[in-house]
């Protein structure tokens, strides 16, 4: 994510604003054990499940990119791509006290494969980039994913079919191997090694940002991109 500059020794991050960034999280629906304060007389609320050794689990989708900004500082583009749970619905098997056999269900996935993943990718996350990327984009956008197991094949046909529909040219992008997740402003880690002497500076990005100086992208010295060089070769 670093650009070579050829006018002085500092080099400086991609802008990344064609990137889209996604991840997954399971959630847990309740906890075996939660604190409630009730008036007198409120009821307490519902919890119900088959065990408390098995409770449910969720996994949602997040697709975030950088947010965008006019001359003026109005925000023009929020850069939330959207949240997606990974929850199909299935017709119930049976009639209960609930609902009759045939009703629409939410059901939870409980293993994520390479096949959800591809199915999500095309039939949610491709289209909400469609529809909330900024207009006037040009060039090529790329999907940043990490080296989970579940995730396709950057060169995956399926996926390549359905990306490049509509005009535009989505690609897929993997997380550099035994990348650190670290961002930009962590470059205080690196300069001593990976240490826990580093202290964050405060660069002061609200003061800048009303004074319309802060930068949009952040450089980074040579040397130091020398020196990790150095290190990760060892």
């Amino acid at each position: 994510m670093v650009t070579p500059s050829l006018s002085s020794s500092s080099h400086v991050f991609r802008d990344m604003f064609n990137v889209v960034h996604i991840d997954e999280k399971w959630f847990y629906l309740s906890r075996s054990s939660k604190r409630y304060y009730l008036v007198p007389g409120e009821n307490e609320p519902l919890r119900a499940c088959k065990s408390k050794k098995f409770i449910t689990k969720v996994i949602f989708l997040a697709a975030v990119a950088r947010p965008r900004y006019d001359t003026s500082g109005n925000e023009v583009f929020s850069g939330k791509i959207g949240i997606f749970p990974l929850t199909p619905l299935e017709p119930a098997k049976r009639s209960s006290k609930n609902r009759v056999a045939g009703t629409m269900e939410t059901k939870p996935i409980l293993s994520v494969t390479k096949d959800v993943t591809r199915a999500w990718l095309i039939e949610k996350v491709l289209p909400a980039i469609r529809a909330k990327w900024p207009q006037g984009h040009s060039g090529p956008i790329f999907i940043q994913q990490d080296n989970a197991k579940p995730h396709i094949s950057v060169n995956d046909s399926e996926f390549l079919e359905a990306s490049s529909q509509e005009g535009f040219d989505i690609r897929l992008r993997f997380q550099p191997p035994n990348s650190p997740d670290l961002n930009v402003l962590d470059l205080e880690i690196l300069k001593v090694r990976g240490g826990n002497e580093y202290r964050i500076p405060h660069i002061g990005k609200g003061r800048l940002e009303r004074e319309g100086n802060l930068p949009p992208q952040i450089e980074c010295d040579q040397n130091l991109i020398d020196e990790m060089h150095f290190v990760t070769e060892m």
